[in-house]
């Protein structure tokens, strides 16, 4: 959702040139966004995690003494990955000096970099959590204190700020939508174990599956969003024909790449054959085609409806259609074994 957050604002801001891309003697919009990415970060994971927690308990047997566990090493985590901040504007900027779009270099990159960075901050924060010694623990303890203070320092300098307020009001909305949505996944995924035989080709394409669906989603929408904030798209769902190139372009290639992860599943397994190679592909394309077609209509729907409520359609649609990813694959994929039959 952060990343999503800061790579939509940063695209359509590149483009309305109301942020330059560089790191010094930059806007005042750049500095209170990078603020506001920090200050959101920290809202970000203490909400996520009080909501798995309640999710946790409800459905998976946790009880809420694990609460401040919980809490720490999320916190923790998502403080270490702030260091993914710089990365962004960097790609972002060279993107944009190249005359790349970074609408569609973005997201798209720095989503993928992010999961893996994410996925070992929290490796890290883990084992530093059930380190015997206390030294793991109180570091923790001392990253979430300083982001604590950070925020602290941030937030009453701008208080009177309206942008700063809007971002934060508007990202906190599509926060508790995101919170809910990314519980679902999981038991989602439960459920695909039932339809597959050797379910180990779908999980090691899985993550990937994911990944492209979100990518899909973010060149689709954020693209949307540029060119409605710069006139060259009305607003409404009719529109939508007039941005065919951007969906079909971004579809096809997924497309192509669901093919590939197909063969590369294969590979891994040493199962690479015809019929192993048409059932397994079979699946993953019919999955596409649901994928791609609600991430699609949810990516674009959401930037229409931000923009006609007036808000910034940079704080709700990637970090929405993110989230929605992550469901909407798993659906198609629990869709596409019921409907095939298993693996």
């Amino acid at each position: 959702m952060i990343e999503g957050l800061l790579s939509g604002r940063l695209s359509t801001a590149l483009h309305l040139g109301t942020i330059y891309p560089r790191f010094a003697d930059n806007t005042k919009s750049f500095y209170k966004l990078i603020e506001a990415v920090i200050v959101l970060t920290l809202v970000t994971s203490a909400a996520i995690g009080a909501v798995s927690l309640v999710f946790g308990h409800l459905f998976w047997g946790i009880t809420f003494a694990d609460l401040p566990a919980t809490l720490s090493v999320v916190v923790a985590t998502l403080t270490i990955g702030l260091a993914l901040l710089a990365v962004t504007l960097k790609v972002a900027f060279v993107s944009f000096k190249r005359g790349l779009d970074p609408d569609i270099m973005v997201y798209p990159v720095m989503s993928t970099v992010a999961t893996l960075f994410i996925t070992l901050c929290y490796v890290l924060t883990l084992n530093l959590f059930f380190s015997y010694s206390d030294f793991g623990q109180w570091a923790i303890i001392l990253l979430g204190v300083a982001h604590l203070a950070l925020v602290l320092y941030l937030v009453p300098r701008n208080l009177r700020d309206p942008d700063f307020i809007k971002t934060i009001r508007e990202s906190l909305a599509a926060l508790m939508i995101v919170a809910l949505i990314v519980n679902v996944t999981g038991t989602l995924l439960k459920g695909i174990n039932r339809y597959v035989r050797n379910p180990n080709e779908i999980y090691i394409v899985y993550p990937a599956l994911i990944a492209l669906i979100r990518d899909v989603g973010s060149v689709v929408g954020s693209t949307a969003t540029t060119k409605i904030a710069l006139g060259m798209l009305k607003p409404k769902l009719s529109s939508m024909k007039n941005h065919v190139h951007s969906i079909f372009s971004a579809w096809l290639a997924s497309i192509a790449m669901f093919t590939l992860l197909a063969v590369f599943a294969l590979l891994i397994q040493g199962k690479l054959a015809a019929s192993t190679f048409y059932s397994l592909a079979s699946v993953l394309l019919v999955a596409n085609l649901i994928a791609v077609t609600l991430i699609v209509l949810i990516s674009f729907a959401v930037s229409i409806v931000a923009f006609q409520k007036g808000l910034d359609p940079g704080n709700f649609v990637i970090p929405i259609e993110s989230a929605f990813a992550a469901s909407i694959t798993s659906v198609a994929l629990l869709v596409a074994l019921a409907l095939l039959g298993s693996v």
